[in-house]
């Protein structure tokens, strides 16, 4: 998949960008489902492609564990329609599971949810102690009458679940269905009858860490709610939104519904801290409701003393634009704000401030899209050193009387240089006819040589040779 960078600011984090390309079933695919890493010019650094385009990627980012960087993302098939239907849109098929690679791009954990839940789409967030808090779902049946949907139906649970990655076993479940009423879902349970009958009435979409190690915040998009949630005793300490809002949220800009990706952030102290969330506001129609307010990254201060909440920033790409779900919002180490815009083709990075639906190109540092209906369910901004456990790859082609090398090391961010090595003899050394700087993912080497023979070598900034490819055969055309 290609992505278009329609802004490139010099204040731009310097890291890389982190995708999971996919589309919906019933869309076109540009490219190739799996997990793509790219620099801030658009430029592919590593890419793991998904040998179906039935199968995804998401939740595709950089985690810490045991002290060390890795990748880790969700891999399955996501129910979309019109080919998935047996359960509600936007859930996972049974077979997931999540992975966790170290930076030779080598899979070191494999981990599924337990209890007979299915591993979910939504959340696999690798915590200080080592273990993982993820999201599974199962469907429960039940007679749905009573809230408008058929007798014969089925709850989607959506249950929390700390797991040890290193053993798969589980530490720690939690229910939706056990803890919070179907009453306050805003999903009307009539829904069910497009999705094996199965109400979606929670859609718990992001489990996070808070300021407490015994607490965690969790987004439930269908109840319009964001939960603090305490792990020893299952008790939801409050409820910010919805229809069982412990809080007086000030101001129609501190409102928002359909959210995804709830994180909570310390504040300047006391009671105050700050919760950041990307504010769908829509879509359960196929056209949007006139007045509803544009999608957005939405942070709101949180005071829990007075149970008040409140505006602190926003960051709008478009005032028309309205995504019908998915999204992310990360705060950078530079304190820029990267957004992605979910079931749209962009993502973006602002500047602190954030901006207004009116202004909305105020603050705006970098905004790139990728094609057509390609989505990523988040996208991320981060630091990654990748070297590669296989070695560089190397084409040498001869057309119209020039030969040209190419030479590419998916995934190696550490490469500067290439140097290219004729063999002119079986019991003589390679003779070095070609050095050249790595431009893009594959650099185009025009090269002289005397045989038809050649190798390839990546070098680092220092210039210490970091990879050997194997020998090649020209390939004359």
């Amino acid at each position: 998949m290609k992505v278009q960078v329609n802004k490139n600011d010099p204040s731009t984090y310097s890291g890389l960008i982190f995708l999971g390309p996919y589309a919906y079933s019933d869309n076109a695919e540009y490219g190739q489902p799996g997990s793509l890493i790219l620099d801030n010019s658009g430029n592919p650094v590593w890419f793991r492609p998904l040998s179906s385009p039935n199968l995804m990627n998401t939740d595709f980012r950089v985690q810490q564990f045991n002290g060390r960087p890795v990748l880790t993302f969700w891999q399955g098939t996501l129910a979309t329609p019109p080919a998935y239907t047996n359960v509600p849109a936007g859930s996972s098929e049974p077979g997931s599971c999540y992975y966790i690679l170290d930076n030779t791009y080598n899979v070191i954990r494999t981990v599924t949810a337990q209890k007979g839940y299915t591993s979910d789409v939504h959340e696999f967030l690798l915590t200080p102690n080592n273990t993982a808090l993820l999201l599974s779902t199962l469907a429960v049946p039940m007679d749905l009458t009573a809230y408008g949907g058929p007798k014969n139906g089925y709850v989607q649970d959506f249950a929390i679940q700390e797991i040890d990655p290193s053993t798969n076993q589980l530490l720690f479940f939690w229910s939706a269905l056990q803890h919070i009423p179907l009453s306050d879902s805003y999903e009307p349970a009539s829904s069910a009858t497009s999705s094996g009958n199965i109400w979606d009435a929670y859609h718990l979409n992001s489990v996070g860490l808070t300021d407490s190690a015994n607490d965690i915040l969790v987004s439930g998009r269908n109840t319009f709610t964001i939960y603090r949630v305490n792990k020893p005793t299952g008790n939801i300490l409050w409820r910010l939104g919805g229809k069982q809002n412990n809080f007086v949220i000030v101001g129609a800009d501190a409102q928002f519904s359909w959210q995804h990706d709830a994180r909570f952030h310390l504040g300047s102290g006391g009671q105050n801290n700050v919760v950041s969330m990307f504010d769908d506001n829509c879509c359960e129609s196929q056209t949007v409701p006139p007045g509803t307010p544009a999608s957005h990254g939405l942070f709101l201060n949180i005071n829990s003393s007075t149970m008040t909440a409140s505006l602190q920033r926003q960051f709008y790409l478009s005032s028309s634009l309205h995504v019908a779900s998915q999204g992310s919002v990360q705060t950078l180490p530079n304190s820029n704000v990267f957004i992605g815009w979910g079931q749209s083709a962009y993502y973006s990075e602002f500047a602190p401030l954030g901006n207004t639906a009116d202004n909305p190109s105020v603050n705006l540092l970098y905004y790139a899209q990728m094609p057509d209906d390609n989505y990523s369910y988040r996208a991320y901004h981060d630091n990654w050193v990748g070297t590669p456990s296989y070695p560089p790859s190397a084409v040498a082609i001869s057309s119209s009387g020039q030969t040209t090398v190419y030479a590419s090391w998916n995934g190696s961010t550490e490469t500067r240089t290439w140097q290219v090595f004729n063999f002119v003899g079986l019991l003589v050394p390679p003779v070095l006819i070609k050095t050249a700087t790595k431009t893009g993912f594959e650099t185009a080497i025009p090269v002289t040589a005397t045989t038809p023979y050649f190798q390839v070598k990546a070098l680092n900034g220092q210039g210490q040779v970091i990879g050997t490819s194997s020998v090649i055969t020209l390939i004359r055309r």
